[in-house]
């Protein structure tokens, strides 16, 4: 039932572009494995075999600590609707802060607004397609507006200071953190 492919086609990149949520997964030896969601219109497809995703601050950076160390990341989108689809994207990332000389090239690709952290640019080694069938039907409503409410009110002095003390992942490896923020 699931299909590989060596990069994205077309009808890959129209699936993803209506999907309004994604999974990322990573790991590291000896770490946990971290699943997240996004949402916020934060994908893009860069070409077949490239992708990125803008990052906001959280709870944690277990992403760029993992991809710093291993390397390897996957992400998955799912259809709520019809017709059913999984479609898995199979790559190695690696994290461009608004210090780094690829920033200024990325960062055109999104909207740059407060409490942007990071752009996780992704070397697309294989998809995957599946069935789906056992995913739920579910409709997207609206984006939540709580982090963007709570960056409103934030400082760049506070966020700056997050990162001062946030430079470990929760299982001890090293975390890059912004020296500046992309945003006023």
């Amino acid at each position: 039932m699931s299909e590989f492919f060596d990069a994205l086609t077309d009808d890959h990149m129209a699936f993803v572009k209506k999907q309004p949520v994604f999974f990322v997964a990573t790991a590291a030896a000896d770490t946990r494995i971290n699943l997240s969601p996004k949402g916020m219109d934060c994908f893009r497809v860069l070409a077949p075999n490239r992708v990125a995703y803008l990052d906001f601050g959280g709870s944690g950076n277990e992403t760029n600590a993992h991809l710093a160390a291993d390397g390897r990341i996957t992400l998955m989108f799912c259809a709520f609707d019809r017709p059913a689809l999984i479609f898995r994207i199979y790559g190695t990332g690696r994290a461009v802060l608004p210090q780094d000389a690829n920033w200024e090239t990325l960062a055109p690709h999104f909207t740059i607004e407060r409490g942007v952290r990071q752009i996780f640019d992704i070397a697309v080694t294989s998809v995957q397609t599946s069935c789906g069938w056992a995913v739920p039907f579910m409709a997207f409503d609206r984006e939540r507006d709580t982090l963007r409410k709570y960056y409103k009110n934030e400082s760049a002095a506070e966020r700056m200071a997050k990162y001062a003390v946030r430079n470990r992942s929760i299982d001890g490896l090293p975390v890059r953190s912004p020296t500046q923020l992309p945003y006023d």
